[in-house]
């Protein structure tokens, strides 16, 4: 007899059996839908895709129906994507790092066919890119849709490999290699999203935890890298409490050995020893709009620096761009400069943005300023913001301009980072020459210009170079209502901690901070509604740190661990003992399992 419910074309001999023609709107099984002849501990059902349409709607379910729900997840993905924001400056809930993945794990891990499970790994990374950097609307507009759909897509292997490790009902040694291997993989994307061109390591989870001791001890061991890993390791813990009730002795495991490594960075690491102090002003003259703004911003720090004389400072530091002009091509400003120099008796460390007098471009530069006028020492911006500093692709993107607040002419890069030395003042006194009457002051300074803060290699090369004090240049007067000004101060507590340095962050508008070399906070901030001066004394340290001498070591074991899992999963060796693969299944004109003829 003809099965009168196959599709036209299929023998009847190509059934399956009978409990797999279930109507696909009877709840599922006990293993979470996946068939009767699935091995338990095996991992997600590798055919499962085969039951599924691309966006994971179980066919047979009425075309409206399976389109609400697809859509519905879809929606649902680029929320839980965009949770991790919240741990972030403004909000500051930094706990809720440790929680924010949960629902994007327990997503991902439900889909019902890798393609799905893909699909949610790409929307959630839309969702995460967008709301970490929604703060850039005012320069890119629109264009921060495409951006973080490119972005988006690097979690599309991580999202598999959350699926395979933790889809269905997983086994002890699935559970256990997801505790790692989920890290190793979110640490990985963000290895390859800090690339500048891609933007560079705005956002990475790990910098969530710049006030909390116990992580500032962490990075100065592996960096934020490492932080990042415990923060992805947490939840991927909680997921599995959550998920999988047989197996939350792995769930408990995890969360102990976080504590365990967390408890042993708080109080197994030392803080670094501190060896003498450096007294540092920050001059943030505030925000002044208009044709003319650049002079009156000028004439405000200007203003404000004089009011320092007598304080007995070893430097003071402007934000970025507050010289608007090359003082080397004009003796005008680099005499206004080198008066105020003498007048504070303190070396000024200005920034310049404007065309160089020795050669052709616009650059931003940090130029060292003494009683006795340019000093020579200057450092010309490495790492330029994309899109805010240079188009990349101009030929192609350049219609970018045309809105938003996109470079209308791209600056040029520096070619090497550079240490420099302050100069003598005062009468080479002990008070004014702290080397002991060499010629220059001590301690030996590191600057950084704006986004290079964002880098944990720049910071790490220039302490390797022998700078004693770190200094970030900065302006965010085009984000002065955002999160962003508060997200970019606080990206140097973890460069301090890293390195073991002292951190001087000062920009225009605000935010302006400093910290000591365990990565705390002196003083209180100068917020984006202040135009003042803020003078701190900063414990200075020669303490080597493990991320200064290793480097970044947690990402290589990252690789390892991925290139691992993915060989192992290759090989078979999560399988069950002689599980073998399953079949494809004949489907009936509904689309669900055919009917046995035997």
């Amino acid at each position: 007899m003809r099965n009168p419910f196959a599709r036209r074309g299929q023998h009847p001999e190509q059934g399956q059996h009978p409990e797999q023609g279930r109507d696909p709107e009877q709840g599922q099984g006990p293993e979470q839908g996946q068939g009767p002849d699935r091995v338990p501990g095996q991992g997600p059902d590798r055919d499962a895709d085969q039951d599924h349409d691309p966006d994971g709607a179980r066919r047979g379910l009425p075309g409206g129906r399976a389109r609400r729900r697809a859509l519905a997840r879809s929606l649902l993905a680029v929320g839980c994507g965009a949770l991790p924001a919240l741990a972030f400056p403004a909000p500051g809930l930094w706990w809720w790092a440790y929680l924010a993945l949960v629902p994007w794990l327990l997503l991902i891990r439900t889909a019902p066919g890798a393609r799905r499970a893909a699909l949610d790994g790409w929307l959630g990374g839309i969702g995460f890119v967008f709301a970490v950097h929604h703060w850039l609307l005012p320069s890119l507009h629109v264009f921060l849709l495409p951006l973080s759909a490119l972005l988006g897509l690097l979690w599309l292997p991580w999202a598999w490999l959350v699926r395979s490790l933790l889809g269905g009902v997983p086994s002890a040694l699935r559970a256990g290699t997801a505790l790692v291997a989920v890290p190793s993989g979110w640490l990985l994307i963000e290895l390859v999203r800090s690339w500048e061109g891609l933007g560079g390591p705005w956002g990475l989870l790990g910098a969530s935890q710049w006030q909390v001791p116990a992580a500032l001890r962490l990075a100065s061991v592996g960096g934020v890298w490492l932080v990042t890993a415990l923060v992805v390791a947490v939840n991927t813990a909680v997921a599995l409490l959550l998920a999988a009730p047989g197996l939350r002795a792995v769930g408990v495991a995890g969360l102990a050995a976080c504590a365990l490594v967390a408890g042993t960075a708080a109080w197994g690491v030392g803080a670094p020893r501190v060896t003498g102090t450096v007294r540092v002003a920050l001059v943030q003259p505030g925000v002044f709009d208009g044709a003319d703004g650049a002079e009156r911003r000028f004439d405000r720090a200007e203003e404000l620096t004089r009011s320092l004389a007598g304080q007995r400072l070893d430097l003071v530091v402007w934000g970025e761009s507050g010289v608007g002009a090359d003082p080397a091509g004009r003796p005008d400003l680099a005499a206004r400069l080198t008066a105020l120099s003498r007048e504070v008796d303190a070396p000024l460390l200005v920034n310049v943005d404007a065309r160089r007098a020795d050669r052709p471009g616009i650059y931003k530069s940090a130029v060292m300023v003494g009683p006795e006028g340019l000093t020579g020492e200057r450092y010309d911006k490495m790492r330029l913001v994309p899109f805010g500093e240079y188009i990349p692709a101009r030929g192609v993107l350049g219609w970018v301009t045309s809105f938003g607040k996109a470079a209308d002419e791209d600056r040029r890069r520096g070619t090497e980072p550079v240490v420099m030395r302050l100069p003598a003042t005062g009468d080479g006194s002990e008070e004014g020459a702290r080397d002991g009457g060499s010629g220059a002051r001590e301690p030996l300074v590191g600057p950084l210009v704006c986004f290079e803060s964002a880098f944990p290699d720049m910071s790490r090369n220039l302490v390797r170079d022998g700078a004693g004090l770190l200094v970030v240049q900065s302006s965010t007067s085009t984000f002065q209502k955002s999160w962003a000004p508060a997200q970019h101060a606080s990206l140097a507590a973890l460069r301090a901690a890293e390195t073991g340095r002292p951190v001087a962050h000062a920009t225009l508008t605000g935010v302006s901070a400093a910290y000591g070399p365990d990565g705390r906070r002196v003083g209180p901030v100068l917020g984006t509604d202040a135009s003042a001066v803020a003078v701190r004394e900063l414990p200075l340290s020669d303490s080597t740190t493990g991320y200064v001498r290793w480097g970044d070591w947690p990402l290589y074991g990252a690789l390892a661990v991925v290139g691992a899992v993915c060989a192992a999963e290759g090989a078979g060796a999560f399988r069950t003992p002689g599980a073998a693969p399953r079949a494809r299944r004949a489907r009936t004109a509904r689309g669900s399992a055919g009917h046995p003829w035997h």
